[in-house]
């Protein structure tokens, strides 16, 4: 027994330290690249296969998801939704000749998707369409995430989402140069209300255009326009108020095909004895691209609360959607005590999760799923927010990126040059480095990992 003691404490000493970020000499070479404190990282790493914990630095401190959080609330979703959903805004008939258009808060719906759907409306020669309603009992009247900043309200990457979702919630702010020193041209691709403070300067010196709100609750659609302009601007920002942007492009589709209608578009649930007419539909397919591989906030918010009024045979709402969530954990056995969500996209920092959730929810997630269904549908290197990270492990990391101030963080699977496959979430909370550098130390610790393991 003496002559196995040293043996036994030999192999004691090789075995790697389960709270070490690799081995300390991967951990000194992140930090000395990046500044990147030890205790400003969240790291949890499991073996897909046994669920063993491999790697575990501070792993149940919560922390802020940021975008990583999307994987949580999108296979949730799908799960809940199905392959085969399909957003769907429909348009009805009554036998008095009344006409209801029923939302389906699609996020890819279109003005001339909405004309394509007007033009199934049938009226005698000369004559005028007496009632046109508006279903829009699909989501709430939520528009704005619980936590987004206010002065986010400019950020083409955040707009708006509800029933009345089409063009993607932005419009087009267009600047057009004109005499020399003197002020631009300034205009909407469509008609949409829009107070332009003009203090734009047609210059030859280059364009460098600013737009700005002076203030958000007294006149949000009031814009003031500040810069040199020498050539052509196109600007995309949010649509502030869905409902009457998305009236307007009604009004467009009745002038696109000649019907006349100046009655009001009250909002009432359509009657059980109309008749479908026509309707106009997007499969689901493109939302995991638009989702996982591109974060889209809007798409991902939306389909959220979809899959939440979907589980409840009610009108969407966030919180319809969280009990949609908190079930799919339950019935896959994952805990969910430890964390708090607030909205679907990760964009508020009120959302919290820790480092070991994410891992136990990406391990028993590629269990639903099936592992290689899900690297489909994740970005390696190469694609989407990973299109200039880590060339060196296309086809070996499948993540989900995030960023807020001062936070970064990734999320996925790991397949390690021995073969062995792991699931991995790591977050940097650091307000003294720069984002790159955050993405560098992850970039780092992610290829060590990937040639230990």
């Amino acid at each position: 027994m003496k002559k196995l003691l040293p043996i036994i404490l030999l192999l004691i000493l090789l075995t790697p330290a389960a709270n070490a970020i690799g081995d300390n000499d991967i951990y000194k070479k992140a930090h000395k690249y990046t500044g990147i404190p030890k205790s400003a990282v969240s790291l949890s790493v499991k073996d897909l296969d046994t669920g063993k914990t491999i790697k575990d630095v501070n792993s149940n401190i919560q922390v802020s998801p940021a975008s990583t959080q999307k994987v949580l609330t999108y296979f949730a979703s799908k799960k809940t939704l199905g392959d085969n959903y399909k957003f769907a805004t429909k348009l009805y008939k009554t036998k008095t000749g009344d006409y209801y258009i029923v939302l389906g808060a699609d996020p890819y719906l279109t003005g001339d998707n909405l004309k394509d759907l007007i033009s199934h409306i049938k009226i005698k020669k000369n004559g005028v369409l007496k009632n046109f309603y508006v279903d829009d009992t699909v989501l709430d009247n939520n528009n704005w995430g619980e936590g987004w900043q206010w002065d986010d309200g400019l950020n083409r990457l955040m707009p708006k989402f509800g029933a009345y979702n089409i063009d993607k919630n932005l419009y087009t702010i267009i600047i057009n140069p004109t005499k020399q020193d003197s002020p631009a041209d300034i205009f909407t691709n469509v008609f949409y209300p829009t107070v332009f403070i003009n203090k734009t300067i047609t210059s030859l010196n280059g364009s460098n255009v600013k737009i700005t709100k002076e203030d958000n609750d007294i006149s949000p659609d009031a814009l003031t326009v500040t810069g040199d302009v020498s050539r052509t601007i196109k600007v995309q920002i949010p649509v502030n108020y869905l409902r009457r942007y998305f009236i307007l492009r009604l009004d467009d589709a009745f002038s696109a095909n000649n019907i006349s209608y100046s009655g009001k578009y009250e909002k009432v649930k359509v009657p059980s004895n109309a008749d479908l007419i026509s309707q106009i539909e997007h499969p689901i397919d493109k939302v995991s691209d638009d989702v996982l591989k591109k974060s889209n906030n809007m798409v991902a918010e939306t389909v959220f609360k979809l899959a939440g009024g979907k589980y409840t045979k009610n009108t969407g709402s966030f919180a319809n959607a969280l009990a949609m969530f908190n079930n799919y954990c339950s019935e896959n056995k994952i805990d969910c005590s430890n964390i708090h969500l607030t909205d679907a996209s990760g964009v508020s920092k009120n959302n919290l999760v820790t480092a070991n959730f994410m891992t136990d929810y990406l391990l028993q997630t590629s269990k639903i799923y099936d592992y290689d269904t899900i690297k489909k549908l994740l970005p390696t290197s190469g694609e989407g927010t990973l299109s200039k990270r880590m060339p060196t492990l296309q086809d070996k990391i499948y993540a989900k990126t995030g960023t807020l101030s001062n936070i970064s963080g990734i999320v996925g699977y790991l397949e390690a040059q021995s073969g062995k496959k792991y699931t991995f979430a790591m977050y940097i909370n650091d307000g003294n480095s720069t984002d790159s550098a955050k993405k560098m130390f992850e970039d780092m610790i992610l290829r060590e990992l990937y040639k230990k393991l």
